[in-house]
């Protein structure tokens, strides 16, 4: 199996497993408890929470554990909402982030706050004039994505705060992290975000469990109440084989960071020049600056559904776009936001590095989609 489809979900590291087993087996206590059993696993979660705070530069009493991105950018945008609503009803965002972003926002639109879209360019960079424009005395909160995750797309998160609270020091901002944490150096502190979203399962660990970064001082209203769990924030019995997951794959992350961050450098190098050597009528999707761990490229007169169906009777796995909404089949917001024709849209791949592809893998890849892009060229031209 060759597996490219890290950006959708990636597989959970034997340790992780492990320590999930574990808990399941041993670790079962209800973290709530009184008794030392649950004390023991409340201990646990703790030392995971400070894994996490460490990768990212914040306080331990700064990360909240959650179900994951989605729920970390519900309660972030509710919330920061709420607390500023006061100041205003106008929201910023950018045409290309996440459903779980878009969609709640667009409640928001219904309720008469006035929700503001940044356009972006052919490769997913904002425009960032035209966000300071927009920027106002009404304007509440806003809320971008780190690393965009169909194009991997950088933002630069510290200098687009830096211009936007010149403006007006009062903006609340969001950051979606989820393609960012653990593949590219994250510091919050630097950053000068409010929230910051993280999901286990990006980075070897569990599905079902995040963590939220919260800022300092900063208090926001929770979605689920009832129990008090995670200061309030997010109530409800602790995933504690998923959290535990989740601290263990942060651990081995930290441990490993700097050698799997330049391996996806090589073997992304390595796999856009087998690509550049091999076809011809494509483009590729993604900037100068972006992830090491995402390439998105379009061919022409293909459909990538199809192509993504051949692959797999080889086991080899890919994605046409995001496998957050629709299983990934919907026509796609981001390439459509970057002015993509209908003929290279259609043709559109995202391929996910990780850290257990190599170079070899690629080459069978490679031959692979080499000639299923012809069989299903020959097919359109009949």
């Amino acid at each position: 199996m060759i597996y490219l489809d890290n950006c959708a979900t990636t597989k959970p590291r034997k340790e992780v497993i492990d320590i999930m087993v574990k808990a399941l087996s041993e670790d079962f206590g209800n973290p709530s408890s009184l008794h030392s059993l649950g004390f023991e696993v409340e201990k646990k979660i703790e030392e995971a929470r400070k894994s996490i705070a460490k990768l990212i530069n914040a306080s331990v009493n700064e990360i909240y554990f959650t179900s994951g991105g989605t729920e970390d950018n519900n309660i972030s945008l509710h919330g920061l909402i709420k607390k500023n609503k006061r100041n205003g009803k106008k929201i910023i965002t950018t045409k290309i982030e996440h459903a779980s972003i878009i969609d709640q926002l667009k409640s928001y639109k219904e309720e008469g706050y006035e929700i503001v879209e940044v356009p972006v360019d052919r490769y997913g960079n904002i425009d960032l004039d035209y966000l300071l424009n927009e920027v106002d005395d009404n304007t509440i909160v806003l809320s971008l994505f780190h690393v965009n995750n169909e194009l991997g797309t950088i933002n630069d998160i510290k200098n687009i705060i830096k211009k936007v609270k010149e403006i007006n020091n009062k903006i609340l901002i969001h950051v979606d992290g989820v393609q960012a944490f653990g593949k590219i150096p994250v510091d919050v502190k630097s950053l000068g975000c409010d929230t910051y979203s993280i999901s286990g399962h990006k980075v070897y660990g569990p599905k079902g469990i995040g963590a939220l970064y919260v800022k300092n001082n900063l208090k926001i209203d929770a979605l689920v109440i009832g129990g008090g769990q995670e200061s309030g924030l997010r109530s409800g019995t602790e995933n504690v084989p998923g959290i535990l997951g989740l601290g263990k794959a942060v651990e081995l992350t930290t441990e490993f960071f700097n050698d799997e961050y330049e391996h996806a450098v090589r073997i992304r190098k390595y796999l856009i020049e087998k690509i550049q050597e091999t076809f011809n009528d494509f483009e590729f999707n993604h900037p100068v600056n972006s992830s090491p761990y995402i390439v998105s490229v379009s061919f022409k007169d293909v459909r990538a559904e199809v192509l993504l169906h051949y692959l797999e009777q080889e086991e080899i796995y890919i994605s046409t776009a995001s496998a957050c909404t629709s299983n990934g089949t919907h026509k796609s917001h981001v390439l459509e936001a970057i002015g993509l024709s209908e003929d290279l849209s259609e043709g559109t791949i995202r391929i996910c590095i990780s850290k257990d592809i190599n170079e070899k893998e690629i080459d069978i890849f490679i031959d692979a989609l080499n000639r299923y892009v012809n069989e299903i060229r020959e097919i359109m031209k009949r």
